[in-house]
C-alpha cells in the first residue's frame, strides 16, 4: 500500500501510532484503527503500550520522527492536556486530551504535540445514533470521561446534568465548573448539579456511566434508576456488570463500542488531516470497517 505519512516540507515519514494507557491489554483501538487504515490505503502501524501518567512526558520526549501520534486512555488524559503545546477548543475547555498529534520539534529536538479531545463528539454521535434523549442526563462518575460526558450531553441539548459520584467533592467540582456554560451558538445555559450515589436520582431521560466495567458490579444505585436508558462507556466485558443489572431490572443498556468507533473516526481525521472537522475520504466505508472490527474483537 502507498503511504501518505509524509509531513509537508520535512521529508520525514511519520507512520507509527499507538494507544497508551493502563490497563491497556483490553483495548480494541489497534483493531479498529488498523481496519480504517486498510480502507484508506495508509501503510501505518498502530499498536499499544502500557503507560502510567508519571511516565508519559518522558516517553513523548523520547519518540523518534517515525511517531505520528497517539490515542490516550486512562489514566493519561489530564496529563496529556498538561503536556500538549497547543490545544483544540474542546480539549481547552474540558481539560482532557485523548489524542496527540506530532506537530514539530523544538530547537532542542524535543517533539511538540497538539492535543485534541475527540471523546465529546464521539460520545454525542453515539448517543444520537442510538436514538437516546439527553434532555435531562445523569452522569455516573467524576473523572476525565465524566467531563466529556457532561459536554456531550450539553452538545445534544441537555438542560440539566446531574453528576452522581462516590467522591461528592469531585462531583461538586464538576458541577461548579460547567454550571452556566453554553454550547457555542446556543443561548441556553446548562444546569449542573452533583449528588452522592446513595441519594435519590432526579427524573431523567438518560444515564451515562463513565466508570470502568468492573466498577459497576457492586455499585450502590439510586432506586428506580434502571428504568432510565443507560449508555455505558464500558465495552469489555459486554454486557458490563452495570448493563447486566440494568437488563435484569428490565431496563435498556447500550455499549460503549459505538463511542469507541465514533471518537476514533475523529482521531483518524486528526492523524490524516490534522483537523477533527475535516472528513476522511469515503468515511462511511471507513466507519463500517471499524464497526465490524470492533464487533469481531469483542
Amino acid at each position: 500500500m502507498a503511504s501518505s505519512g509524509a509531513e509537508p516540507g520535512d521529508g520525514v515519514l511519520r507512520e507509527r501510532l499507538a494507544v497508551l494507557g493502563s490497563p491497556i491489554a483490553h483495548s480494541r483501538s489497534p483493531a479498529i484503527h488498523s481496519a480504517a487504515y486498510e480502507v484508506l490505503g495508509l501503510d501505518w502501524d498502530y499498536g499499544s503500550r502500557r503507560l502510567e501518567a508519571d511516565g508519559l512526558r518522558g516517553f513523548l520526549r523520547s519518540c523518534g520522527p517515525e511517531w505520528r501520534g497517539f490515542s490516550l486512555t486512562m489514566p493519561l488524559k489530564e496529563e496529556a492536556h498538561r503536556i500538549a503545546s497547543v490545544l483544540d477548543p474542546v480539549a481547552e475547555e474540558s481539560g482532557v486530551v485523548n489524542t496527540l498529534l506530532r506537530i514539530a520539534s523544538g530547537v532542542d529536538g524535543v517533539p511538540r504535540w497538539a492535543g485534541f479531545n475527540t471523546d465529546v463528539a464521539g460520545l454525542a454521535a453515539a448517543i444520537r445514533d442510538a436514538g437516546l434523549d439527553a434532555t435531562s442526563t445523569i452522569v455516573i462518575g467524576s473523572g476525565a470521561t465524566a467531563v466529556s460526558a457532561i459536554l456531550a450531553a450539553r452538545r445534544l441539548g441537555a438542560a440539566l446534568v446531574t453528576v452522581l459520584a462516590r467522591n461528592l467533592e469531585a462531583g461538586s467540582g464538576l458541577a461548579e465548573r460547567f454550571r452556566g456554560t453554553r454550547e457555542p451558538g446556543s443561548a441556553t445555559a446548562l444546569e449542573v448539579e452533583a449528588r452522592g450515589l446513595e441519594s435519590t436520582a432526579p427524573p431523567a431521560t438518560l444515564v451515562i456511566s463513565t466508570l470502568p466495567g468492573p466498577a459497576g458490579d457492586a455499585l450502590q444505585l439510586p432506586a428506580r434508576i434502571t428504568s432510565i436508558p443507560l449508555f455505558d462507556v464500558a465495552y469489555d466485558p459486554w454486557p458490563s456488570p452495570l448493563a447486566e443489572r440494568w437488563r435484569a431490572a428490565g431496563g435498556e443498556a447500550h455499549p460503549g463500542t459505538a463511542m469507541l468507533v465514533e471518537q476514533a473516526v475523529i482521531q483518524i481525521r486528526v492523524f490524516a488531516n490534522g483537523d477533527p472537522g475535516s472528513p476522511l475520504a469515503d468515511e462511511d466505508r471507513v466507519r463500517d470497517a471499524m464497526q465490524h472490527a470492533a464487533a469481531r474483537s469483542l
